[in-house]
């Protein structure tokens, strides 16, 4: 596996670090309160403002055209730098509605999405269907030129500070499962919709968003009615290799060995050994990402390479994390410092994007070829 970038992609990469050297202290990769969204916001725009929201758009639609690992190196170093997370907007949704929208729908949402003014949130996950969508019940039913939606949606990300929720609704039965399903832009201010916050344990804020007979036009239908499952499918194939990136978890691992040696305990064998061991497991996963990567780049269906790097990534996270734990307790015990947060925060990404269990059985189903029992 050859990890050497080529000339210009390099050039790239450091035109990146030296970037974000101008954003110091934005710190929005973990934190979102207001202080943290309002540095973010204005990285997304001078983000926009180089047009590298829209890295791989095609030209016609205002982007630069270029091969998906531009939007790799562009992530993996905003996550090293801990500066911000990919936004939904510019990925999964802008290039869904390319693929899929009217031409209306790409006037009106493409220019705020690459601009970076412009967010979105997801409405996947509900109380009885967080990694099951087919068994979504959110429903969206059609009465003349509009939809009325009722239903609830929960742990959904990023939902208060979004402008609109993409809305994955059922317009079939439910036995339909995934062939009932259809997606929908709801203004987050529609009469009807009612956002409260959730906790999370990592001090995140999660949100339940209730639909109340909310209107929504046809004319913000994404697809074909009862055709989301598709269009959802191929748009997580494109975003997948930024999803999680290798040097979120090197970032990690570097906080680790500094805090071992502030402790005094870098020349301690048994710490060498845990900590080569690591280091071994975070080569793995940056060679799994290298390879998620080349199967996006050229155009394969890379279902279980995500699952592998998804599953490696975050399961390494937390064994960094709880490295800590094992070395360092009771100092990585004390709340405020980052070993701790990181412990906590390592839970929440295990979960988050498809639980470590269904990354698990992704890659047993496709790629072992095993059928579970009933």
């Amino acid at each position: 596996m050859n990890l050497t970038l080529a000339p210009e992609e390099e050039a790239f990469r450091q035109e990146v670090v030296a970037f974000l050297a101008g954003f110091a202290g934005t710190d929005g990769f973990f934190f979102h309160e207001a202080e943290h969204d309002v540095k973010v916001r204005a990285l997304y725009r001078a983000l926009g403002e180089r047009g590298w929201l829209s890295l791989s758009w095609p030209k016609q639609w205002g982007g630069l055209g270029l091969p998906p690992i531009y939007e790799f190196l562009l992530w993996d170093e905003m996550a090293y730098a801990r500066a911000a997370r990919p936004p939904l907007g510019s990925g999964i949704i802008a290039k869904t509605i390319i693929g899929y929208g009217t031409d209306e729908q790409r006037e009106r949402y493409l220019p705020g999405l690459r601009a970076g003014t412009t967010f979105f949130s997801l409405g996947y996950s509900e109380p009885e269907a967080g990694s099951d969508l087919a068994g979504v019940r959110t429903r969206a039913e059609l009465s003349g030129d509009h939809y009325l939606v009722n239903g609830e949606k929960r742990w959904t990300s990023g939902g208060h500070r979004a402008d609109y929720l993409w809305v994955l609704c059922r317009t079939g039965t439910l036995e339909s499962h995934s062939r009932g399903l259809t997606l929908l832009i709801v203004d987050r201010r529609a009469p009807g919709v009612t956002i409260s916050p959730i906790p999370a344990f990592d001090g995140e804020r999660f949100n339940e968003v209730r639909f109340d007979n909310v209107v929504v036009p046809v004319a913000d239908r994404v697809g074909e009615e009862n055709g989301a499952w598709a269009l959802m499918t191929e748009s997580l194939a494109t975003e997948r290799h930024v999803q999680f990136s290798p040097k979120r978890v090197q970032r990690d691992f570097e906080e680790l060995v500094a805090w071992v040696k502030v402790l005094g305990l870098a020349s301690d064998p048994v710490v060498r050994e845990q900590l080569v061991c690591i280091a071994v497991d975070l080569a793995e996963a940056h060679a799994l990402s290298v390879s998620l990567l080349d199967a996006v780049q050229h155009g394969r269906n890379a279902t279980v390479e995500a699952a592998f790097n998804k599953l490696a990534a975050t399961d390494l996270c937390q064994r960094i994390a709880r490295a800590a734990l094992d070395l360092g307790a009771p100092e990585a015990l004390v709340k405020g410092t980052m070993v701790e947060f990181l412990w906590r925060q390592s839970i929440c990404e295990t979960i988050g994007g498809g639980t470590s269990e269904v990354m698990r059985g992704v890659i047993a189903r496709t790629r072992l070829g095993l059928v579970a029992k009933r």
